[in-house]
């Protein structure tokens, strides 16, 4: 299953309201991700990944995901 960058956006603004999103992939299935939120400020890099895995509301779970990889940055956003 193949799932539009735009759902993925959509999704890690609605965990991420004040966040900066750019989500790239053309086939669906291997996207990547640049986040920026002030939610991060203080959590490492393995925390910040997971807050927005758990955003993905199930979309990467096990082989039948819609979604099968995701290289993800994440950054602290400046207020």
């Amino acid at each position: 299953m193949a799932i539009d960058a735009i759902v993925i956006e959509n999704l890690i603004k609605e965990a991420f309201p004040d966040a900066e999103v750019k989500v790239d992939g053309a086939d669906g299935v291997h996207m990547s991700a640049i986040v920026a939120s002030s939610q991060f400020a203080g959590k490492s890099m393995i925390a910040q990944h997971r807050m927005v895995f758990a955003a993905l509301k199930g979309k990467m779970d096990g082989p039948n995901g819609e979604l099968h990889a995701l290289a993800l940055t994440t950054k602290v956003k400046d207020i």
